[in-house]
C-alpha cells in the first residue's frame, strides 16, 4: 500500500514524540510521503521544548524554515495550518493516514464537534468522512468528563485514541526509550514496520 501519512501537531506538550515519529516516517521504506501541519502554538511549543539538532532530523528546523514546503520531489512536505486550499483538505487527494500528535484538548473538541477552522481540523474531518485511519494522541492529565466524552465521540466516529502514555515493561534506560515505545505503538497503528522496541510477546514468535 502506498502510505501517505499526515502528521498534525498541535500546541499540547509532547513535541518530542512528534519529532521522533516524523523522523522515523521519513526513513520508513513503506511510507512514500510524509506531510506535516503544525498550529501556530505548536511551532512555539516545539521551539520551547526541543533542542536544536545538527546531526539528525530536527523538527525545530523543519517548522522554522519550512524547507520541504511544496517541493513535490521531497518525501517530506510542510503545509501551513491556515492553508485550507491544501490538497490535504480534499477527500479526493488526501493522505491515506492521519495522526494528530500531540493532540490538545481544544483541537480534539473541535474535531469531535465537526468544526474545521484550520487544516488540522479539516484534514481530520476528511479522514473520518472518507473512512480513512485517524489516530488521535491526546496529551493531558487528568482527563475531565468533557475530554472523555470527546474521546468517546471520536472513537465512535471511527478514530483510534492513543494517549501518550509510555509503558515500562521494556525496562527503559533513557528518555529516548520511553519516546520510542510510544512512537512504536503509533507506528503499529499505522501498520508501519519498526524495531524501536521489543514486543512483550517476542519470546512467543
Amino acid at each position: 500500500m502506498d502510505k501517505r501519512i499526515l502528521l498534525s501537531i498541535t500546541g499540547a506538550s509532547g513535541s518530542i514524540f512528534a519529532e521522533r515519529l516524523a523522523e522515523y516516517l521519513c526513513q520508513a521504506e513503506d511510507v512514500s510521503r510524509v506531510y506535516i501541519v503544525a498550529s501556530k502554538s505548536a511551532v512555539q511549543v516545539v521551539q520551547h521544548e526541543l533542542k536544536p539538532h545538527t546531526d539528525r532530523f530536527s523538527l525545530r528546523e523543519v517548522l522554522k524554515d519550512k524547507r520541504s514546503s511544496h517541493d513535490a520531489n521531497e518525501k517530506l512536505r510542510v503545509f501551513d495550518c491556515d492553508d485550507l486550499f491544501s490538497p490535504l483538505a480534499s477527500g479526493s487527494a488526501a493522505s491515506t493516514h492521519t495522526v494528530v500528535l500531540p493532540c490538545s484538548m481544544g483541537t480534539m473538541a473541535r474535531i469531535a464537534g465537526g468544526i474545521s477552522s484550520n487544516l488540522i481540523e479539516r484534514s481530520a474531518d476528511v479522514a473520518l468522512k472518507q473512512n480513512r485511519p485517524l489516530i488521535i494522541c491526546p496529551r493531558e492529565t487528568p482527563f475531565n468528563q468533557i475530554h472523555i466524552k470527546n474521546m468517546l465521540t471520536l472513537s465512535q466516529a471511527g478514530a483510534q485514541i492513543a494517549p501518550l502514555m509510555p509503558a515500562f515493561y521494556q525496562k527503559p534506560d533513557t528518555l529516548d526509550d520511553l519516546v520510542d515505545f510510544m512512537v512504536g505503538r503509533v507506528l503499529e497503528l499505522l501498520e508501519v514496520n519498526h524495531e524501536l522496541y521489543k514486543p512483550w510477546n517476542a519470546r512467543l514468535r
